[in-house]
């Protein structure tokens, strides 16, 4: 069998079996996440059978998959939008980011990976998964509740965390001297700014820019943008992932809700096959040893987490249910966890063992953030029940 007859093979294989996985895991109420990790750890090196046809492919639909994963992220907001969570949620932002980081950047030190494996650990641990903090709520029919913007407050202010953080660890994986780094954080925050006011002042320009009245020329207008504006952004280490989320920032109206709208499956597509291509590149060998500092980390975070929201809800004058729900939301990590730990494992700056405990880690708390979310009102009117008190 030639290359490209493999490949082919293998694809199908891989495309149809991310197909049952998603179909199983909507049956069961989970996020599809940990099983298209396990679906990479299976067929990758040391797995149960390797697949060698379609490892180039698998990488470059991963990087696709984090420019598209980046760039709905952004459509969902308007610069507006951002600027008033930003001030509504700052205090906040900073609570989550002290309590979430630090046990990240602790527990990176004690591996021995240095500065560099903490800071990346640290964002492992941070942020939230947007994507399932999203379906979890509109699943459970909370997103009219009162403690739901609380709660998209603080994914706002981790994702413009990540519009500073990123270039910062890919400046610092890259090995640059300190003078660069600053150079990297310049930049990064100047395209923020430039961004946000293009976007408040002239975003129905750029938005013009890419409309088209037919789907398929529109597809391929913001398609290419995005991937343009990645592949520039990378260029001047600022991170394509960035890139693409201040392009989604810029789009806005009527356009921003049709990109969304076309670019979803694609985006669910490729973001599958970045999930396999960071299993495929995790030796699951490596995960038996790390997995009780991944379940010791998990729990430690989930407190974190909870009460991050707790006291961001109680901030906000939410009545103690809302205070529960709304730091169990918050719990779930998936795509950005994943997104900083292959960006670290790839540089080289911090050893293959960093990949196997985030993905242990996320394979955790993808599937412990939903239960988190659904228990935390029956949980709540327990402990309410056995310890009334005024909320």
């Amino acid at each position: 069998m030639d290359h490209t007859t493999l490949a082919l093979v293998q694809l199908g294989a891989v495309f149809f079996g991310l197909g049952m996985l998603g179909k199983f895991a909507n049956r069961i109420g989970v996020s599809p996440i940990p099983l298209y990790l396990i679906g990479g750890l299976a067929f990758g090196e040391g797995g149960l059978v390797p697949l060698h046809g379609i490892g180039e492919f698998a990488t470059l639909s991963g990087e696709i998959g984090v420019v598209l994963l980046l760039l709905l992220l952004g459509l969902e907001y308007t610069a507006g939008e951002l600027m008033t969570g930003l001030r509504q949620s700052w205090v906040a932002g900073l609570v989550d980011l002290l309590l979430n980081a630090t046990p990240g950047a602790l527990v990176g030190l004690a591996m021995g990976w240095g500065p560099v494996g903490a800071l990346a650990m640290a964002g492992v641990t941070y942020i939230s998964s947007s994507g399932i903090v999203a379906k979890v709520l509109a699943d459970l029919g909370r997103l009219g509740n009162r403690e739901t913007p609380v709660i998209l407050a603080v994914l706002v202010f981790e994702d413009l965390a990540m519009a500073v953080y990123l270039p910062i660890l890919t400046a610092l994986l890259a090995g640059v001297s300190l003078l660069g780094g600053l150079k990297a954080v310049g930049i990064a925050l100047l395209a923020v700014t430039v961004v946000l006011v293009i976007a408040l002042r002239f975003g129905k320009y750029v938005s013009a820019i890419v409309d088209a009245p037919n789907a398929d020329v529109f597809l391929l207008r913001v398609l290419g943008a995005a991937l343009l504006v990645a592949g520039f952004a990378s260029a001047l280490q600022v991170s394509a992932a960035v890139g693409a989320f201040l392009l989604g920032i810029a789009i806005s109206g009527s356009t921003a809700e049709q990109a969304t709208r076309l670019l979803e499956p694609i985006r669910d597509l490729f973001a599958a096959m970045f999930f396999v291509a960071f299993g495929l590149n995790t030796d699951p060998t490596q995960i038996p040893p790390v997995l009780g500092v991944a379940l010791g980390l998990a729990l430690l975070t989930t407190l974190t987490k909870l009460a991050t929201g707790y006291w961001a809800a109680r901030r906000a004058g939410i009545a103690r249910m809302g205070r529960l729900r709304a730091g169990a939301a918050l719990v779930a990590r998936g795509e950005f966890s994943i997104v900083i730990a292959g960006l670290a494992v790839a540089s080289g700056a911090v050893p293959p063992a960093m990949a196997a405990l985030a993905t242990a880690y996320v394979l955790i708390m993808a599937v412990l953030g939903p239960v988190a979310a659904r228990l935390a009102e029956p949980a709540g009117r327990l402990v309410i029940r056995l310890r009334p008190a005024t909320a």
